[in-house]
């Protein structure tokens, strides 16, 4: 497959053109900022595409979106009309009304939509999904789901990572679209947030009230309560944590592996054999796949979960 990159202001960008060039051909980048993109093009050695229209005529069947998440409704928007496949960034955009423009786009073009969903694929979650999905857990009442890094202590996250135009927030936008999309998968949409975001005195940038520190509680239909934690000033702590609690019985995956308690197990903590991991969404869109998981309905959802959490904070 040919695709092109539209942006890679995201770190994640180099990550997403290296498995691009390996499963097919980046044919071009762009991006709006001509010093990045020259700087980008000149390391891969890869076509530079000096305006959006070049990218847009390009032989490229598909898109990888970068851009900043500002940006992506007017981007994608732009490439659905083209008739260009799209594989994109987390998360979708920063408002509802711009989800379902890209939606609308998506869906009027008939083009393949991809969003960045990889913690789905990850032999620990699915494994945590399928058990919670066994009936073995019965009747699930909590969950609880932790991702972080010390990226704001560190000081290795890109200063475009505190930028909130372009990101719409800090680590709850960022690393915790990751947990937020789990809990989802796991649970269905919520009815309720409450959320509690901090800025770190002992961090060194200049984050213009951008978080580092956040937690989100949801409430879900038949009671069920989550708990959704994310940090960019974790230390010396597993990067990904995920539990989820039931009438019969408990699940929980960290850096341990997964391990399981119920009554069949006389209430003991028993290890489980994790599932393999699964090909991650930019395969899958590069081998020409649909994936249902990281579908334009998900993307939104995502959104929605988003402007729940940032919109019911306690100051």
């Amino acid at each position: 497959m040919k695709v092109a990159i539209c942006g890679v202001w995201h770190v994640h960008a180099e990550h997403y053109f290296t498995i691009a060039s390996r499963e097919g051909e980046v044919v071009g980048v762009y991006d709006a900022d001509a010093q990045r993109r020259r700087e980008f093009c000149e390391k891969y050695n890869v076509k530079e595409l000096a305006t959006m229209e070049e990218l847009l005529e390009s032989e490229a069947e598909g898109i990888i979106v970068c851009s900043e998440t500002s940006s992506h409704a007017d981007d994608m928007v732009r490439i659905a009309n083209a008739g260009k496949d799209i594989f994109t960034e987390k998360v979708l955009a920063l408002t509802v009304e711009d989800s379902l423009r890209i939606k609308k786009a998506v869906e009027e073009n008939g083009v393949r939509f991809v969003i960045s969903f990889p913690q789905k694929f990850f032999g620990g979650n699915l494994t945590v999904k399928r058990l919670a999905e066994s009936g073995k857990l019965g009747r699930i009442n909590f969950l609880r789901c932790r991702v972080g890094h010390n990226g704001s202590l560190a000081d290795w996250l890109p200063a475009s990572f505190y930028d909130r135009h372009d990101c719409g927030g800090g680590a709850m936008m960022d690393l915790g679209a990751h947990i937020m999309y789990l809990t989802e998968w796991i649970l269905g949409k919520p009815e309720a947030y409450t959320s509690m975001f901090t800025v770190c005195e002992n961090t060194p940038k200049n984050r213009d009230g951008v978080e580092d520190n956040a937690v989100t509680m949801m409430r879900f239909a038949g009671g069920c309560i989550a708990v959704v934690e994310t940090s960019f000033v974790q230390m010396l702590v597993p990067e990904t944590m995920l539990e989820v609690s039931g009438d019969k019985g408990y699940v929980r995956f960290d850096e341990f592996g997964v391990r399981i308690c119920t009554n069949e197990t006389n209430e003991q903590f028993v290890p489980v054999e994790k599932c393999a991991d699964e090909p991650i969404p930019i395969e899958r869109f590069m081998r020409g796949e649909t994936v249902p998981e990281c579908s334009i309905d998900k993307a939104v959802t995502l959104t929605e979960m988003m402007v729940g959490a940032y919109g019911n904070q306690v100051k």
